[in-house]
């Protein structure tokens, strides 16, 4: 970091002392860290026990209505070994996360960079904002058959879609991440002649990182919901596609073999996500 912007950091925060933020407590982190995971171990747990004996021992639940633990696993070993639905188990996880991947990738390219630039420009927000007003309510399927007559039933149409998903909450909460820098910083570095180039590399933009962080969480979950949604349409291959074969099929275990795919892949994808936002911002607390 420069020393105009060393100094206008420290004019910034002698300006903000009424409100000072307590230090971090590394030890306290790691505690927290074991305690969740201890408890979301004993939560998986007791909801495995509940559900063999709901379905397995007490039968509370019929088949019909949802699977025993024991026809999950043969639907799993099946889809593993044998495949199902056009394809085995990894490459359905492979085509799904690609999808993802390439709809998430274009849209942090855009969303951020257009979120973060309506934030610190006011023409650039007079001139966007009353664009971007229209089409966010617009829910991402409403993009399908748009999409469809535009790209055909390939995976374009489908990364169109899950860019559009994608595309919302990472504009708005760049634009917020950079409303909520703390305007004595801002005007503390321009009091020193800080050009914009440099005030948007060294100030806003490590400012805003929490907020964008916080958008991408969101913009990667919208883009398994959008996905699934989407390969229920026109695709050969991908987990959603399981899931819409196995409805077809009237085969239950088949159904929660491809829901907890979907989970367990948007799961490591965020585990992902918050390593980096944890390199990215090591001073806010987990």
């Amino acid at each position: 970091m420069s020393p105009t912007i060393t100094c206008a950091w420290s004019i910034a925060i002698r300006s903000s002392r009424n409100s000072p933020t307590a230090p971090i407590d590394v030890t306290h982190n790691r505690g927290n860290a074991a305690f969740r995971f201890t408890a979301g171990a004993a939560t998986f747990a007791l909801v495995g026990v509940l559900w063999y004996v709901t379905t397995s021992v007490t039968q509370i639940l019929p088949p019909v209505y949802f699977p025993r633990p024991a026809e999950v696993w043969q639907a799993l070993r099946q889809i593993s070994v044998e495949g199902y639905a056009g394809g085995r188990l990894h490459e359905h996880f492979l085509h799904s996360g690609k999808l993802v991947l390439m709809g998430f990738v274009v849209a942090i390219s855009t969303g951020v960079p257009l979120g973060m630039l309506m934030g610190g420009s006011r023409c650039a927000e007079a001139a966007v904002n009353p664009v971007f007003l229209l089409l966010r309510p617009i829910p991402p399927l409403a993009w399908i058959p748009l999409a469809i007559v535009w790209l055909g039933l390939g995976d374009a149409a489908k990364v169109l879609v899950i860019w559009f998903a994608a595309f919302v909450p990472a504009v708005i909460n760049s634009y917020a991440g950079v409303r909520s820098i703390d305007a004595h910083l801002i005007e503390a570095a321009r009091s020193l002649g800080v050009k914009r180039t440099m005030l948007i590399r060294e100030v806003l933009f490590p400012g805003a990182l929490p907020l964008v962080f916080t958008g991408l969480r969101l913009a990667l979950q919208a883009c398994w919901t959008t996905l699934v949604a989407g390969e229920l349409i026109g695709a050969i291959v991908g987990l959603g596609h399981v899931l819409y074969q196995a409805g077809l099929d009237l085969f239950p275990a088949m159904i929660v073999v491809g829901m907890a795919g979907v989970a367990i892949a948007g799961g490591m994808m965020t585990m992902a996500l918050e390593w980096l936002e944890s390199r990215a911002i090591p001073w806010r607390a987990p």
